[in-house]
């Protein structure tokens, strides 16, 4: 045997003296290092599986071509210390009785980890170059901070009892948590592209704290609260090229809860633009903390049939900015409202999304968040507008709740509106409700032949239409003082004709309205 030879030793049991004549004889006097070409260990066993039995070592190996480990049993603890592997490596159904240390490998390409069994992983700064498969693998305790693994790490049905810190670590591609199970108090720090939690069962408290990722929770298992965290400040120097197409300012994005319990999820400093929250279970008790980052409306002035109008700003769900891209609305309508969905049947039903907007909403308002709520009060409203009829009274109703106030949250409007009316009412007054002049009282009586009582009768001209000049300042302030008081519910006194009086009573109905939902927006955006 000579240094880069490939060679089969599968089945045999290594003792460490044997090992090591193996080692020696393939090691290049140049480098010093161990240096296999294609290499099979299959079925072997290191350290005669005995408890007192010296740890098999490859550690600061080379293997040149693939190497096959699968199903061989390490009977106390393995090393693969700063190992380079330029090919494939396979630990299928491997058992590791003992620590096992992965610290500084170089792993070149695929590496396959299905069906092994750990007691004790440390693959700190450890660099997986390929797609690493842990399916179905059993780990007791695992380390790997520092650790990047540059593709995929697919740990579907895999057991992590570790109740230690998973990371932090990297992970450049998926990092795919299909049905895995995690029966102990979990901590998992991880910089990934994309983290897919399908059917895990957390069985005791756990957090993920992550960054860049975007976080798919789809019918998870919970049983313990689950608290999902973006990371504020980096875990390691990322190269900027290396998460191209993630947030520029490394915030970790849900984006999707379906089949989620909210009832023990709480979510701080995420994302949340892209999440769809359609199939959600308790949504109203989700726990939103730290900063939360929702969609927006497009900004900028559109025309609508001629008319200029611009979207007012708030928060939007994934789910209502899909259905306002569908290319079924007028060009105008979804313009800027991103793409619209490749399936149209995906976007759920506006009833739908009322129903999330107002579990949404009652979750903020049970945190005390009035302000947090309001946004999603507009859009539950909104979904309500939009899913009736124009046949229907309460669409009519809808609308004009929409148009005068925002739904009682826009006090610009309701206040514009006010204005509005005063303005109109001032000039109505002027130009029809006060008389001319002030009627005059005339008094007449009889006074009897022969002295004594004398009665008069007092009698007054009714109000006489205006003539003339009806815009000057006199008018102005009289027409000022019976507006100003119509808001508050009261009558000015002042002489009006019979059309001023009928304008008084629409005053006296509608602005007082205006000027309380003009108050109502402004108690929702500072109330706490």
């Amino acid at each position: 045997m000579g240094p880069g030879d490939s060679i089969d030793l599968s089945g045999t049991v290594f003792d460490a003296n044997l090992l090591d004549e193996v080692l020696d004889a393939v090691k290049d006097p140049s480098t010093g290092k161990s240096t296999f070409g294609l290499a099979a260990f299959r079925k072997a066993s290191f350290g005669g599986a005995t408890d007192n039995a010296s740890a098999a070592s490859f550690a600061d190996a080379l293997f040149q071509g693939d190497v096959d480990f699968g199903e061989s049993h390490f009977g106390d603890g393995f090393s693969l210390e700063q190992t380079e592997f330029l090919g494939g490596a396979s630990f299928w159904r491997a058992k590791f009785s003992g620590d096992t240390f992965f610290e500084g490998a170089l792993f070149r390409n695929e590496v396959n980890l299905r069906e092994t069994d750990f007691d004790w992983l440390l693959s700190n700064t450890a660099q997986y170059f390929g797609n690493v498969d842990l399916t179905d693998a059993t780990l007791r305790e695992i380390w790997l901070l520092g650790a990047v693994f540059h593709k995929g790490l697919k740990m579907h049905s895999t057991t992590l009892q570790s109740a230690s810190p998973i990371g932090p670590f990297m992970c450049l591609g998926e990092l795919s948590l299909y049905e895995a199970n995690f029966p102990k108090p979990t901590t998992l720090e991880v910089t990934a592209r994309r983290i897919a939690c399908y059917r895990t069962t957390w069985g005791a408290v756990a957090k993920i704290k992550a960054r860049h990722a975007q976080i798919l929770l789809e019918d998870p298992v919970l049983s313990q609260p689950l608290a999902i965290v973006s990371a504020s400040t980096p875990f390691d120097d990322i190269p900027p090229e290396s998460f191209t197409g993630t947030t520029h300012s490394g915030e970790a994005k849900i984006v999707s809860l379906d089949g989620v319990d909210c009832a023990w999820l709480t979510l701080s400093n995420l994302d949340l633009s892209s999440c769809r929250f359609d199939g959600a279970l308790h949504l109203d008790q989700l726990r939103l903390e730290g900063r939360w980052i929702f969609s927006n409306p497009p900004q900028g002035t559109q025309w609508q049939l001629g008319i200029p109008f611009s979207w007012n700003q708030r928060q939007v769900i994934e789910e209502e900015r899909m259905w306002r891209a569908l290319p079924s609305h007028p060009a105008s309508l979804h313009r800027g409202w991103g793409a619209a969905p490749e399936h149209p049947h995906d976007v759920p039903s506006l009833a739908s999304l009322a129903i999330i907007y107002r579990q949404l909403r009652k979750g903020r308002e049970d945190a005390k968040d009035e302000p947090g709520a309001a946004d999603f009060y507009y859009g539950e409203m909104e979904m309500r507008r939009h899913s009736r009829g124009w046949g229907t009274a309460e669409r009519w109703l809808l609308q004009a709740y929409w148009l005068l106030s925002g739904y009682g949250l826009r006090a610009s409007r309701a206040l514009g509106w006010l204005t509005l009316a005063m303005m109109t009412t001032i000039l109505l007054m002027m130009g029809f409700g006060l008389p001319q002049n002030s009627p005059k009282q005339e008094a007449t009586g009889t006074v009897p032949p022969g002295g004594g009582t004398v009665t008069f009768e007092i009698d007054k001209d009714d109000p006489k239409n205006p003539t003339g000049d009806r815009f000057t300042g006199e008018r102005f302030d009289k027409a000022l003082s019976v507006t100003l008081n119509s808001v508050v519910f009261r009558s000015s006194g002042e002489e009006l004709t019979t059309a001023g009086r009928y304008i008084e009573m629409a005053s006296r109905f509608s602005e007082p309205v205006l000027l309380g939902l003009a108050a109502l927006a402004i108690r929702g955006r500072v109330k706490r």
